[in-house]
Formats: C-alpha cells, sequence, structure tokens
C-alpha cells in the first residue's frame, strides 16, 4: 500500500462538470472491493465515472477477505491496497444499515444511510438521489505549503468526529492470480489512510493539519462523521489555498 504522503504538494484535484454540485456540500460514495472479486471491476468502472462528479466524493476502500481464497488453479491473488482496517469499516456499515455484519463485494455505501451492490447503477443513481440531509455541516479543506487548513460550518449540534482521507487517484494494476488472473484492472481514488484529525462540537471551526503534503498522484477529503460508520454529516474535496 502506498504511503508517501509526505512528498511535496504538486498537483490537486481537477473534476469534470457531469453534476451540479451540491447545495449542501457532496454525496460520499464508498466502494467496497477486491482486486481477486471478478464480479468487482465494472463497480470500479462506475466508482471512476461518479468520481468525475463535483457533487460526490467518490472512495474505493479494497478489503482483505478475498486475498486468501484460492480460485482454483489461478491460485490466491493478495490485493495490494487491501486492508483489515477497511474490512471492518465495511462491517460496521452492514451493522448500521443492514443489522446485520455480513459483507459482500462489490457494495457502495451512500452517505452512510443506504447501501446498494457497486455494479447496480440504477440502484445507486436512485441512492445518490435520495441523499442529503438538512443541517448538513459545510467543509472546506485548503492545502497549503506545510500543511492545510478544514473548516467546518453548519447547523448540526451533536458532536462527531472529523476524519482525514488520503487515496491515490488512479493505478493500473495487471492481476497475476485468482478470480482475474491475466487481467489489467484500473482502479479510482483508492483509500490509502484514513485518521481522525478533530471533533465537530456544533460551532464553526477550523483545525490545522500540519505536515499535508501530497503527490501528483495522490488526493485526499474530509469526512464528518461519527466515531462508527454511519450516516455522514459533511464532507469536502482538498483543494489548493485561494482555488
Amino acid at each position: 500500500m502506498k504511503r508517501a504522503f509526505l512528498r511535496p504538494l504538486l498537483a490537486i484535484f481537477g473534476v469534470s462538470a457531469a453534476a451540479p454540485a451540491a447545495a449542501g456540500g457532496p454525496t460520499v460514495v464508498e466502494l467496497f472491493t477486491s482486486q481477486s472479486c471478478y464480479s468487482c471491476p465494472p463497480a470500479e468502472v462506475f466508482l471512476g465515472e461518479l468520481s468525475a462528479r463535483p457533487d460526490v466524493v467518490a472512495l474505493e476502500f479494497h478489503v482483505d477477505y478475498w486475498d486468501d481464497l484460492v480460485y482454483g488453479a489461478a491460485g490466491k491473488w493478495k490485493d495490494p491496497f487491501s486492508s483489515p482496517a477497511f474490512t471492518e469499516r465495511q462491517r460496521g456499515y452492514n451493522r448500521a444499515i443492514r443489522s446485520k455484519s455480513a459483507v459482500y463485494t462489490p457494495q457502495m455505501v451512500i452517505d452512510g444511510r443506504a447501501e446498494a451492490v457497486g455494479s447496480d447503477r440504477g440502484a445507486v443513481a436512485a441512492a445518490l438521489g435520495r441523499a442529503g440531509a438538512p443541517g448538513r455541516i459545510e467543509v472546506s479543506v485548503a492545502l497549503r505549503d506545510g500543511g492545510g487548513a478544514v473548516t467546518l460550518v453548519g447547523g448540526h449540534r451533536e458532536p462527531a468526529a472529523v476524519w482525514l482521507v488520503r487515496y491515490v487517484r488512479s493505478e493500473t494494476t495487471r492481476v497475476e492470480a485468482g478470480e482475474n488472473k491475466g487481467k489489467t484492472l484500473k482502479n479510482h481514488n483508492i483509500v490509502t489512510g484514513l485518521d481522525r484529525i478533530g471533533e465537530w462540537r456544533g460551532s464553526p471551526v477550523t483545525i490545522e493539519v500540519p505536515g499535508l503534503a501530497l503527490g501528483p498522484d495522490e488526493g485526499c477529503a474530509v469526512l464528518v462523521q461519527g466515531e462508527r460508520p454511519g450516516p455522514m454529516l459533511g464532507a469536502g474535496l482538498c483543494r489548493l489555498a485561494g482555488s
């Protein structure tokens, strides 16, 4: 898993105008996937399309429960981006949304409130259409030399955690074993880190994040959510200060 987070800031995000930005801030779409899952590539393509929308924060979490599964003569493939922490995040969502800890791939979680098969475009589109809660916290993340600043403003009064998500914007992998043996997969917004950086307590606040720097293939976002996976209260993509 890539961890080069402290390289000089060389680039930041560009998105196509595929949809108008949501008035209450972007909707968060989390895809739980694995390079070892035969049915996952179509969902990964879809996630890549969603990542171009200004009204969506699209994130790809690679789970680890596929890593030790043997697929006949093709053997097993360890996803280089997989993490047990991401598997536990998915389990937390399934307990919250479906009242069960059983998990599957590909699964998309929309704003922490709804879930759907990640390749079911109609179901995901319907969930996106229902997304957006009153009192959503507005999140802005300004990057500058030496670090970043996260500003939160909104009407939500209950305490919540503030999370910094770091990701690789795209990566192409030739899979040499497992269910996708012989395929070349392109993944988008691959999460490589999820760290708690502060707390929302109901009043406007700015959280300084010293040492935050991104390389040309990296990005970041900030999520406002409970300590455990659940409804998303606000989100924003990192941007250069002044942009």
